[in-house]
């Protein structure tokens, strides 16, 4: 396994970081405890959930996610080997807090709620699941359109959610704080806000980032490498699409992410993105690599990536999901993978 600094922090993570979101759904107790078992002897420090786990979520499997990591914590008595992190819902959901905007008092309840089913007293990495803003994550990227009408709003909202973020790390609960599916305004203004008013600094920040899905480069990159702000690369398979088992429809499996998703799938169902898909699995055949492997160490080869954060449904996909850190890529397959960017530049 290889490691590296998160941001500016004294912790060091697994460059491999364990996604969890299927357990509680797709995956039992007892398997979850398995894949963090394996990810754990093979090197990874790393764990990723969120409070609205597990997925496609819901009302009744909210939270079990947390409640399998908190039950193999206990189980193992590995927390202190683990750099676990976790995030708050943004609004949206009516089953969390009535599907209101991240607030003082939700932040309270949502990172004590974290710590009860995580049996746990701290948080290594406490993250901003979206923000309470307009934002272009979750295929909304075609239709976007920033206004300044609620700008201040905005920062208001924003100082008081880190100020509130600064008391609970005072606390002991958090030890850093990051972003997820943010933009490059908002990354920024938080850097800002924690410069001016001595609070705490974004450490990482969680976007979608895939062969697929490009849309953190170039500006996102670029503060992510110049403000040590790295990039914790969710979906790193575009939702196993880059697998190719969606590739054909009549043979769609029962229990697999797309069958049983009730919210964002079908942005990615589209002619244009298996075309892409098609051609990137060509690219991996054509150089004796495992597609999925390749997706994986397309993410790690990227400087301004610090994790990729994997997930898998069964432990031979775990398995060759995290031995992707030792698959390097060569100038010829990175070349043959920007000859398909060309021709598929936002594919979903």
């Amino acid at each position: 396994m290889k490691y590296t600094k998160l941001g500016r922090t004294d912790i060091n993570v697994s460059r491999i970081c364990l996604g969890t979101m299927t357990w509680g759904n797709q995956n039992s107790e007892a398997e979850g405890h398995e894949q963090m078992d394996y990810a754990v002897e093979q090197g990874v420090n790393f764990f990723d959930t969120a409070e609205l786990y597990a997925v496609p979520t819901s009302e009744e499997t909210q939270g079990k996610t947390e409640e399998i990591v908190g039950t193999w914590f206990k189980k193992s008595g590995k927390r202190d080997d683990i750099v676990l992190a976790t995030k708050i819902a943004g609004p949206g959901l009516p089953w969390i807090r009535e599907g209101r905007a991240i607030d003082r008092a939700g932040l309270f309840e949502a990172v004590e709620g974290s710590l009860k089913r995580l049996q746990t007293d701290y948080i290594d990495l406490y993250q901003l699941h979206w923000p309470n803003r307009d934002h272009y994550h979750f295929a909304r990227n075609w239709n976007f359109s920033p206004t300044a009408r609620d700008a201040d709003e905005n920062r208001d909202d924003m100082l008081m959610i880190l100020e509130t973020l600064g008391e609970i790390v005072k606390q002991g609960k958090i030890r850093e704080v990051g972003l997820s599916d943010d933009t490059a305004w908002g990354t920024m203004h938080y850097m800002k806000l924690a410069q001016e008013h001595d609070l705490p600094r974004m450490a990482s920040i969680q976007n979608e980032y895939s062969l697929l899905c490009r849309l953190f480069e170039p500006d996102l990159s670029e503060i992510a490498m110049k403000e040590d702000v790295g990039l914790l690369a969710w979906s790193p398979l575009a939702t196993g699409m880059l697998s190719g088992k969606y590739l054909d429809r009549d043979n769609w499996t029962d229990g697999t992410r797309w069958t049983m998703s009730n919210r964002n799938a079908n942005h990615r169902d589209n002619p244009h993105a298996h075309e892409a898909t098609r051609r990137y699995i060509d690219v991996a055949k054509k150089h004796g690599l495992d597609p999925c492997q390749m997706a994986i160490a397309f993410t790690l080869a990227k400087p301004f990536v610090t994790a990729s954060i994997i997930g898998a449904t069964s432990m031979t996909q775990l398995r060759s999901n995290i031995a992707a850190i030792d698959v390097k890529l060569s100038k010829e397959v990175l070349s043959d993978i920007e000859a398909v960017r060309r021709d598929f530049p936002m594919p979903f």
